[in-house]
C-alpha cells in the first residue's frame, strides 16, 4: 500500500518526465512485427538521436508494399538508489515505421518514427503527452546525472538524509524505518519515507529551480542550511 502523494506544484510536466526519461534511458525495448528487441548502450546518445519521430502522414491507406509497421518503445525508470519499489515511472511511445525494426541498422543511423502517441505512468496514474508537447519540452537539466548524484549523496553523506528529513512537514515518525533519496529534478529533491507496510514520496523544493547541473550543489546546500536552522527536527528512530 502507497500513502498519498504530495501534489505535483513545482514539479516537471508530464512532457517533461519524457523527455528526462528518454534522455537518460541506458536501454529500450522495441515491439516491432511481433519481435521485442533488447536495444543497450543509450549511454550518451539518448533515445532521440536513435529514433526520429515525425507527425503522421495524410495517406490514410498506403500503397501496396508500403504498409506500415507498428511499432512500440517502452521504457522503464528506474530508482538509482535502493529503495523500496524502485520502478518510478513506465513509458511507452508509439507509432508506424515504413519497415519492420532492426537494430542492426538503427546502429548505422537515425531510425524514422511516425509518432502516435506517448503515454507515462507512474505511482500517480496515468498522463498521454502529444507530439507538439514532446517538442516543446526540454529533459531536466539534471537528468542525465542525477543517478550519480543521488548514489554520491547515499554513499559519500548518508548522515545528511536523516538532516533533510527536518524539512518533512508532518510526517508520521513513530514506525518509520527508512528515509532514502529517490530522485532529484530541477525543482527539488525527493526523499521516499518506508514504513513497514507503506511508503511515501516526499518532495523538497529547492529556493529556486536550476538550469544548470552546476546548481545542484549549491541548492542541496541551501536546503541543508535550512535543516539546520529547525528547532524542532523529525528523527528516524534509534
Amino acid at each position: 500500500m502507497r500513502l498519498p502523494r504530495p501534489s505535483r506544484a513545482q514539479q516537471p510536466t508530464s512532457a517533461e518526465r519524457v523527455r528526462s526519461v528518454l534522455a537518460a534511458a541506458h536501454s529500450m525495448t522495441v515491439v516491432s512485427d511481433g519481435v521485442h528487441t533488447e536495444v543497450r548502450r543509450l549511454d550518451g546518445e539518448g533515445v532521440m538521436s536513435r529514433i526520429h519521430v515525425h507527425e503522421p502522414t495524410d495517406a490514410a491507406h498506403p500503397s501496396p508494399g508500403h504498409e506500415r509497421i507498428p511499432v512500440r518503445l517502452e521504457f522503464t525508470d528506474i530508482a538509482p538508489t535502493p529503495v523500496r519499489d524502485r520502478v518510478r515511472a513506465r513509458v511507452t511511445v508509439t507509432g508506424l515505421l515504413a519497415a519492420p525494426y532492426d537494430s542492426s541498422e538503427a546502429h548505422q543511423g537515425s531510425t524514422c518514427m511516425e509518432f502516435g502517441q506517448a503515454v507515462i505512468e507512474d505511482g500517480e496514474g496515468r498522463a498521454y503527452v502529444t507530439l507538439e508537447e514532446l517538442e516543446h519540452a526540454l529533459p531536466d537539466p539534471l537528468a542525465t546525472c542525477e543517478a550519480g548524484m543521488l548514489t554520491h549523496l547515499l554513499d559519500a553523506h548518508a548522515e545528511l538524509v536523516p538532516l533533510l528529513l527536518r524539512l518533512v512537514r508532518a510526517p508520521r515518525t513513530a514506525d518509520l524505518t527508512r528515509a532514502m533519496p529517490v530522485a532529484m529534478d530541477r525543482y527539488g529533491l525527493t526523499l521516499r519515507l518506508e514504513y513497514p507496510r507503506a511508503h511515501a514520496d516526499v518532495r523538497l523544493a529547492f529556493p529556486t529551480p536550476v538550469t544548470g547541473v552546476e546548481q545542484a550543489g549549491p541548492q542541496i546546500q541551501g536546503l541543508l542550511r535550512a535543516a539546520r536552522r529547525m528547532s524542532h527536527p523529525n528523527r528516524l528512530p534509534a
